[in-house]
C-alpha cells in the first residue's frame, strides 16, 4: 500500500479551450459579472453565487482556499478571454487521498461545448497528479442533465445519499454521489481527451 501524500498545489490550469485561474482579488469583478446570471439554475444548489448572492459566496471561498480545504478557480475561455464561471476542488482530505469536484457553475453559452470537460480533464489530472486515489463528483438528485454529463465523464455511479445537503432556498436535497478513482484514470482521462480532440 503506498503511502504517498496528497499535496494539490493552488495554481493556474489551462489547455486548449480553458484556462484555470485561482481566485484572487483581482479577479472578484469578473467572477461577479459572470455568475451574475440564470438564478433558475442557481435554485438548486446548495450555495448561491449570483446577484446578492455573490458577497457571501465569495468570501466563503476564499476562507475555504485560505483554510486549505478547496481550490477555487475562475474559468477563463481561451477562445475570448472572458470568464464564463467557477469550479472547485474541494473537501480536500489529504489523510484519505480524496477530494470532490465541484461548486461548478458555467454561463448558459459556455454549457454543451468543450468548457466542461476542458474543466473535467484538468481538475481529475490534477487531482490524481497530485497524490488522490479518489474523487468525488456529487450532484444534486433531482438534476438529471449534471448526472448525465457525469456519466459521460465515465465517473462510476454510486447510488443516492438521502437528505444529505439542504440547498440555500431551504430544500432538503438528496444527492447522487459518482466518483473516479486512480485506477479509473487512464480509462477516463482517454475518453476525456478523445473528446476534446473532436472540437475541431
Amino acid at each position: 500500500m503506498s503511502h504517498t501524500p496528497m499535496v494539490l498545489a493552488v495554481v493556474p490550469l489551462e489547455n486548449r479551450f480553458v484556462r484555470l485561474e485561482p481566485l484572487t482579488a483581482s479577479l472578484e469583478g469578473e467572477v461577479c459579472a459572470a455568475l451574475d446570471c440564470d438564478a433558475a439554475s442557481w435554485d438548486i444548489m446548495v450555495a448561491a453565487g449570483y446577484g446578492p448572492h455573490f458577497g457571501g459566496w465569495w468570501a466563503s471561498a476564499l476562507r475555504a482556499m485560505a483554510q486549505g480545504t478547496r481550490i477555487a478557480w475562475a474559468v477563463r475561455r481561451r477562445e475570448d478571454g472572458a470568464i464564463v464561471g467557477t469550479t472547485s476542488l474541494y473537501e480536500i482530505k489529504p489523510d484519505y487521498r480524496r477530494c470532490e469536484i465541484g461548486s461548478t457553475f458555467y454561463r448558459p453559452e459556455a454549457r454543451g461545448g468543450p468548457v466542461n470537460p476542458s474543466c473535467k480533464r484538468l481538475l481529475l489530472g490534477h487531482a490524481f497528479d497530485g497524490g488522490a486515489v479518489r474523487v468525488e463528483i456529487l450532484t444534486d438528485a433531482i438534476n438529471p442533465g449534471s448526472q448525465a454529463a457525469i456519466r459521460k465523464l465515465g465517473a462510476r455511479d454510486e447510488g443516492v445519499l438521502r437528505k444529505h445537503k439542504i440547498t440555500f432556498k431551504g430544500r432538503i436535497r438528496d444527492t447522487a454521489q459518482f466518483a473516479v478513482l486512480d485506477d479509473d484514470w487512464p480509462a477516463v482521462r482517454a475518453r476525456l481527451d478523445a473528446r476534446l480532440a473532436a472540437f475541431g
